[in-house]
């Protein structure tokens, strides 16, 4: 059977509430702030539970934050494993100004984590048993942690016979690259610096990942594309995955969901231009919820319809 096990080395609790205006010097009034565990592979976690799939969550957790973490993660029913760390897991503070819509989000710094704590990450995945299927790292390396993990990750889950798919940005995005994944997630400022082009732009993404492709660092790419849809490449075939017009409501954690659909809908024996049609629909519901709800599962199936008829009308017209 199949197993997702998703690393995140820089976690968060996302704290969300909701004021009617943001008035600069004035007291402001917010609803009960809604928190959830938060931080790139813990969503997708969190997002492969709502689509009725199961994890396992690898992470640090340090401080009363990190106990919030694990506690929260109990509830949800996410199967996790934390690695104890030093440092206190960091906060995120999101804030929905009601009559703009308009979201405000703060990001705390992350706090050092030292090369012997994530030793012991790499001592986990090792260790497991069964070994995963997909191994998913997601998000930003903290501080004391070397721009090469990411590619430690790549070469262990070589050894595993896992398939390693990374979503991260700048220089440990490169550097994983260098030593190989299966898939890779970057949006077209990211894909550009990849290949050295800062200006990149929609209409050369397919080249620009066809080149990265070329030289070996991976099998697919999937230019995310934001309320677009999504760009997949690999080295026979491109196809845009087209995202339905939504009211957008909040953008975080929609870059993690599409990575879970993608993810769970290939756990299921989807092919992959049909596991990244369910991951736009999935990143593109998560933008209808406030705060950090992620998706429903009603919003995910019902826009992977739309998707899929969409793009069989468009290829009966284009075939007359």
């Amino acid at each position: 059977m199949d197993r997702i096990v998703t690393l995140t080395l820089n976690p968060a609790l996302d704290k969300s509430a909701e004021v009617d205006r943001l008035v600069a010097e004035e007291k402001l009034h917010c609803e009960f702030a809604k928190i959830e565990p938060g931080g790139g592979g813990i969503n997708v976690s969190k997002a492969i539970k709502k689509l009725g799939g199961e994890s396992l969550a690898i992470f640090t957790a340090g401080g009363s934050t990190g106990n919030r973490m694990k506690n929260l993660l109990t509830k949800l029913g996410v199967d996790f494993q934390a690695v104890d760390v030093e440092s206190w897991t960091r906060e995120n503070f999101i804030i929905v100004e009601r009559s703009t819509n308009s979201q405000f989000r703060f990001g705390m710094p992350a706090h050092d984590i030292t090369l012997e704590e994530g030793e012991k990450c790499l001592d986990i995945i090792r260790g497991l048993h069964p070994k995963p299927t997909y191994l998913v790292a997601s998000g930003s390396l903290p501080p004391g942690l070397p721009t090469d993990y990411y590619a430690r990750i790549a070469y262990l889950a070589k050894q595993l016979g896992a398939k390693f798919i990374l979503d991260t940005s700048a220089e440990p995005l490169r550097v994983a690259a260098n030593e190989g994944v299966f898939l890779l997630k970057p949006n077209l400022n990211e894909l550009g610096k990849m290949v050295g082009d800062d200006s990149l732009d929609v209409t050369v993404a397919d080249e620009a990942a066809r080149e990265i492709i070329a030289k070996g660092h991976c099998e697919a790419v999937v230019v995310s594309l934001g309320p677009q849809g999504a760009i997949l490449v690999t080295e026979k075939k491109v196809d845009h995955i087209p995202a339905p017009t939504v009211k957008k409501r909040s953008t975080v954690g929609a870059g993690d969901s599409m990575v879970a659909g993608i993810t769970h809908s290939l756990c299921h024996g989807k092919t992959l231009v049909d596991s990244v049609r369910m991951g736009v629909a999935c990143g593109t519901a998560a933008t209808m919820n406030t705060g950090t709800e992620l998706f429903s599962m009603y919003d995910a199936e019902r826009l992977y319809l739309w998707i899929q008829n969409y793009q069989s009308r468009y290829a009966q017209s284009s075939s007359f």
